[in-house]
């Protein structure tokens, strides 16, 4: 019994999808830049997509950039602020992604910006009342935070911190690549200067994801080479992951309530289950609180086995992550929980669901675990 509980690191590809693409890939082979009827119908497509995108977000059209995917998009939004909105300051912290992170720290060690952290609570969300301290200043501020913590789940409230932005002069940014499509977003009622998305978090393809600039940023191209999206990003356009990703929203939307209901049970089931199998079993974050339905980070006991147990589970048929899989190939632990976990001896595992798991899949790894640490003295 094979079992895919890595879906923070990507999805599988809905049927649908994969119909819209192998259509478009077909038929509409032109090149988007052209101006005869070949290029035409591609760029009809593109547009079509666009528009698609920002009915869900409640914006227009021309504030949608499509992108290669979430990396691209977070480079773009922090490294063009800095340059062209004269950002003097970045606050985020220290569990961000590394597309973040490791963004502001080649921004910062070039001179370009300061950068602030903000405060975590011991459960890992962020400390609003200090956010609220570092972003009285007289320089220019980028505010950076991720909607969902991609290997914890935690959530932030954007309402709040776009208030306190506002309220401040200082300039938001939000990584949702986690979250894109897995909630409902009004843009048009959420103030905020920059989101970013990849379709591989919800059931599209790989290689694609898009960049929200409020119409009120003037940001110039990151990428040059041609005038595509309007001007904004150089390079002829993946109208295959496009078309791919429109697709992937519209039916992730047009199942939402279903899809939260099913995903949220078997988090929940999930919980309960590994309280009643393994002793001293504990959830990193704020599991059972503000958090993203989709991922649990679950800590077990010191055993033995720890170091192998992502190993092991792997042997029998089931997927999960030690942390984020962009980080893969990396002998780094995970830089998340290193901010928030006291004890590292204990091995983190995360799972995280999809529309396509089911309980009985649930009921096999808990019952998996459950033989493995059955069959080690716990040392804690």
């Amino acid at each position: 019994m094979n079992i895919y509980l890595d879906n923070a690191a990507t999805t599988q590809n809905d049927a649908e999808v994969i119909e819209a693409i192998c259509k478009v890939m077909e038929e509409n082979y032109g090149n988007p830049s052209s101006v005869h009827a070949f290029g035409r119908k591609a760029r009809a497509e593109i547009e079509k997509a666009r528009r698609t995108v920002s009915s869900y977000l409640k914006v227009s059209p021309a504030e949608i950039f499509f992108t290669s995917g979430g990396t691209e998009a977070d480079n773009m939004a922090i490294l063009c602020s800095i340059r062209d909105l004269d950002i003097k300051h970045i606050i985020t912290s220290k569990i961000e992604h590394h597309a973040i992170l490791h963004s502001v720290e080649a921004a910062q060690s070039n001179g370009d910006v300061k950068v602030s952290f903000v405060n975590l609570t011991e459960n890992g969300h962020v400390d609003l009342a200090h956010l609220e301290e570092l972003i009285q200043t007289e320089e220019k501020t980028l505010v950076s935070l991720m909607h969902a913590n991609n290997e914890i789940g935690n959530l932030i409230d954007l309402k709040k911190v776009s208030v306190l932005c506002r309220a401040n002069g200082a300039y938001l940014h939000s990584d949702t690549v986690q979250t894109m499509s897995h909630y409902e977003f009004n843009l048009s009622e959420l103030d905020i200067d920059f989101i970013t998305a990849s379709a591989h978090k919800f059931h599209g393809p790989k290689g694609v994801g898009f960049l929200y600039i409020n119409s009120n940023v003037r940001i110039k191209p990151m990428i040059h080479g041609g005038s595509q999206e309007r001007n904004m990003r150089g390079g002829t356009e993946n109208i295959y992951g496009i078309v791919g990703l429109s697709k992937a929203m519209e039916v992730a939307y047009r199942d939402l309530e279903s899809h939260q209901t099913h995903v949220q049970g078997l988090k929940t089931y999930m919980i309960e289950q590994l309280r009643k199998s393994i002793p001293d079993v504990r959830f990193n974050g704020d599991a059972e609180g503000e958090s993203l339905y989709t991922i649990l980070n679950v800590c077990f006991p010191d055993t033995p086995i720890s170091e192998m147990l992502l190993f092991n589970l792997d042997i029998m048929g089931i997927s999960a992550s030690g942390g984020s899989a962009c980080s893969s190939g990396s002998n780094v632990g995970s830089h998340v929980l290193a901010e928030l976990v006291r004890d590292m001896n204990r091995p983190a595992i995360r799972f995280s669901f999809s529309k396509y798991n089911t309980k009985k899949e649930i009921d096999h790894t808990v019952k998996q675990l459950f033989e493995l640490f059955s069959k080690q003295g716990s040392t804690v």
